[in-house]
């Protein structure tokens, strides 16, 4: 299942990471011929959704939604995402998305909006879903309740202002209450002293005067006090604080509400009312300074909860909402993944899924908005009496009066994301499709749902079906910028994947995003990188268009297959013999065929990504195809060669393909041709499993040719010997395999540009490098040599230098114990580096005479 991004939205580079893999992911499976499903589907987004419109409204007509009404309201909204709701489904599919767009669905649509209905319902009837007088976090500029996991909390500097509370009958005698809302103190219905705090036991059964109110309340004894907090003393505001509302229920205290949904204070405020809540708080503190009731003003760090959608402070409120029960519904989920019938990777995620389950807390599902899931609940005038029905009511179950009207609020929009594994399947219904794909296999997302979504599918679907909705939950980390710095707007380092795919490509910008993609870390996506994987597309177009101008140039029009083989066959005989460099270029696909399975099962995206890589770039397009260029130039069985390299290429594209399915389904369809067995798609072929080309010894014979041209062309690099000079050489072999090479030397001789023999009868004077099994050597000129003795022997001079003052400085006792470890270390190291290349310079000095 897609973790269906909001309606309103655009894409985000998270976004472009988070359906890269699961892109990735399904792309494989389908290829390797499993029965693959990626239903896609956008979430109505109540909160957000209704903001755009609202805004939209003001800025364009200078009306409110009230101005409306609310079916009006409703109806612009559903114009709204008719308009632009399609947007984010058009940036889906720009990044390669393969969903089956056939099944998109939305969060409001008809079948969705009816599964929510029978869900809400059966929690009902089962005791469930309740309602309630409640503290609820509420957002003044929303105006609407917020779930705890919709508040985010930021720390800011602020104050704790100490006040003093005259005790009623003591006169002189006060208690001092410590706050940071000191405008709340105006709803005080109790002060509260612990019942173990000594301090305080006269005061037991007192009450004191509220101050500017002069209002007589209570001193309790209740553990809400902490004697170690301030003076031991907490003035108790029921109305207003989560904590004071828990213990006001223990102590029967009254609630007196002195701040609206608005924010603003009430007539219960007194001389305060209509003040906005911050302006209250200068009015209540000049106040309480004139009065010689504030002690004194601590700064002190402030933890304010605010909205996650707007960023305005929350205000804690008692509100009549609808709630979920939890317990009862995590106490199954939490055994889900205990017993592995969930698998959370990467594991350390799993605490976290745990911490929030055994802690969890009531629901608050109800929202005071327009848009969304409206509550299925009926509310009688006569009787008083709630109706829960899955079809609108017409009468009052209770009494059967018609006077009756439904709830105005909606649910929260993760209640109807909770049931997307089997809603988006049909449920209620038992289609055929959830018969066959619930439970789902694999969910990837992110950390920061684990709760808000993940959590939610996992109770409500052994709730609601009885079965885990999926087996696996991978979590994928967060991209941050070439520093590691968490993107922000604030800093200005976000990143547009719109805007970096019209630059760089859409495959380079996924491929570059799965190099990094770790389990378990962060992906630092930098510009290099994209730039780098740009090339590698340029790369592989590169070597395909060299490879179509061969096709032409020895006949060939396309690859004709007449099935896509599943499996890496082994290489075929071009007269009379596999060529070496097929029977290494074969083992190698075979290894990395295996391979690739093994990290994409393991969700090691960035290991594919770099297994991939390399085989196209330095062994494919650096060796491979460098070697078939020779073949053909020699003419002889030359298209056959060709055949060789276009095999092994489509190979490689469907093994690419997931990562990157733009260039290779456009390069797939050019290079091969339709057959009754071939697909019409690369999307659509076998992924290559490995099969039985495995060829140790072509490959390892493979290699040393490879050593052996290095060795040549490093020691053209050595000797500053210009590329255009073609050098003479030869090479002296030491083992079976490497003679066995001698009738390869032309390959030498073409990729190092020069004219080698093997195993001379006479050599001169010349600069060397050797192997275990062979070395490899230039002849040179009596100036040549003469210049390159004068260079090694400075050289060598230089180094003993070095390395007399590093052994110098490394047996000084003094030195060794005053330096930290770390330059005592980095010494060591490079004295070792230093040596190695002075044994190195001194046997090329003695090759030289």
């Amino acid at each position: 299942m897609i973790p269906p991004p909001n309606v309103t939205g655009s894409l985000h580079i998270g976004h472009m990471l988070e359906h890269t893999e699961i892109d990735v992911t399904v792309r494989w499976h389908r290829m390797k011929g499993d029965q693959t499903l990626w239903l896609p589907g956008q979430d109505h987004a109540g909160i957000a959704t209704q903001m755009v419109v609202e805004r939209a409204l003001k800025a364009e007509e200078n009306i409110t939604r009230h101005d409306l009404g609310r079916e009006k309201f409703v109806e612009r909204v559903w114009q709204w995402k008719e308009q632009y709701g399609g947007t984010i489904i058009g940036q889906m599919k720009r990044i390669g998305d393969s969903c089956d767009w056939s099944r998109n669905r939305f969060t409001l649509d008809e079948g969705l909006s009816r599964a929510v209905r029978e869900t809400f319902v059966r929690l009902y009837e089962k005791g469930l879903i309740y309602r309630g007088e409640y503290m609820v976090n509420w957002c003044p500029r929303c105006h609407t309740a917020l779930s705890d996991l919709e508040v985010v909390h930021e720390e800011s500097a602020g104050n704790l202002w100490h006040i003093r509370y005259p005790v009623k009958d003591m006169p002189g005698r006060s208690v001092t209450v410590a706050t940071t809302r000191p405008e709340t103190m105006l709803g005080d219905t109790a002060v509260c002293v612990n019942p173990e705090d000594e301090r305080y036991r006269e005061l037991h059964g007192k009450f004191v005067v509220l101050p500017l109110m002069g209002r007589e309340i209570p001193v309790i004894c209740d553990p809400l006090a902490d004697p170690a907090f301030g003076t031991g003393v907490v003035k108790v505001t029921p109305a207003h604080d989560p904590n004071d509302f828990e213990a006001g229920k223990r102590h029967n205290l009254p609630h007196v509400k002195v701040i609206d949904q608005n924010a603003q204070m009430t007539a219960e405020a007194g001389a305060y009312a209509g003040l906005d809540r911050y302006e209250a708080r200068k009015r209540v503190l000049a106040d309480l300074e004139e009065q010689g009731l504030l002690e004194k003003t601590d700064a002190y760090p402030l933890s304010a909860g605010k909205c996650q959608r707007c960023r305005t402070v929350v205000e804690p409120l008692v509100s009549k909402q609808w709630f979920c029960k939890m317990k009862p519904l995590a106490e199954p989920a939490i055994r889900a993944v205990e017993e592995g019938r969930i698998k959370i990777i990467p594991e350390n995620h799993a605490k976290t899924y745990y911490e929030w389950m055994y802690n969890i807390r009531d629901w608050c599902v109800s929202r005071q908005l327009w848009w969304g899931h409206r509550i299925p609940a009926w509310h009688c005038a006569e009787c008083g009496g709630v109706t829960v029905s899955r079809e609108d009511a017409a009468a009052c179950g209770a009494c059967g009066s018609k006077n009756i009207r439904q709830d105005p609020d909606v649910l929260d929009t993760w209640f109807s994301s909770g049931l997307w594994p089997f809603s988006t399947l049909g449920w209620p219904e038992q289609t055929e499709d959830l018969k066959t794909y619930y439970p789902t296999t694999l969910l990837i997302t992110g950390f920061d749902i684990l709760f808000f979504w993940v959590a939610r599918m996992i109770m409500l679907g052994i709730e609601c079906m009885g079965e885990v909705p999926f087996r696996t939950v991978y979590i994928h980390g967060l991209v941050r910028d070439a520093q590691r710095q968490k993107m922000s707007k604030t800093k200005g380092n976000t990143i547009d994947p719109l805007a970096v795919t019209e630059q760089y490509g859409t495959d380079a910008v996924r491929f570059a995003l799965l190099r990094g993609a770790a389990p378990g870390t962060d992906i630092a996506l930098s510009e290099e990188r994209m730039v780098s994987s740009r090339a590698f597309a340029n790369k592989i177009w590169n070597a395909a268009r060299f490879m179509f101008m061969q096709m032409e140039k020895v006949g060939l029009e396309q690859l004709e297959l007449d099935e896509v083989p599943a499996e890496v066959e082994t290489p075929r005989a071009i007269g009379g013999a596999v060529p070496l460099e097929d029977r290494w270029i074969y083992h190698r696909l075979t290894e990395l065929a295996s391979k690739m399975d093994l990290a994409q099962n393991t969700y090691r995206y960035h290991e594919a990504a770099d297994l991939v890589w390399t085989f196209l770039w330095d062994e494919f397009c650096d060796w491979y195809v460098e070697v078939k260029k020779l073949r053909v130039q020699q003419e002889v069985d030359g298209q056959a060669h060709v055949r060789a390299m276009m095999r092994v290429f489509e190979y490689a594209l469907r093994l690419l393909h997931p990562a990157m399915p733009f260039i290779t389904e456009e390069l797939w369809q050019r290079l091969v041709k339709r057959g009754p067995g071939v697909p019409e798609s690369i999307t659509l072929a076998a992924y290559p499993q490995a099969g039985r080309a495995l060829d140790e010894e072509g490959a390892r014979s493979f290699e040393l040719l490879k050593e052996m041209v290095s060795a040549a062309r490093a020691l053209r690099a050595d000797n500053k010997i210009d590329p255009g000079v073609k050098v003479e050489g030869w090479v002296e072999t030491s083992s079976e395999r490497a003679a066995a090479l001698a009738e390869e030397v032309a390959v030498v001789n073409a990729l190092a540009h020069g004219s080698f023999g093997v195993n001379p009868l006479e050599k001169a004077a010349g600069a060397r490098r050797a192997s275990v099994e062979f070395a490899v050597a230039l002849k040179l000129s009596a100036t040549q040599a003469e210049a390159i003795r004068q260079r090694v022997t400075k050289r060598i001079a230089e180094l003993e230098k070095v390395i007399g003052g590093s052994t110098r400085q490394l047996s000084s006792e003094a030195f060794v114990a005053k330096a930290p470890a770390h330059v005592i270390e980095g010494i060591r190291e490079k004295l070792a580096q230093y040596e190695t290349e002075l044994r190195e310079q001194q046997a090329a000095l003695a090759e030289l005479g």
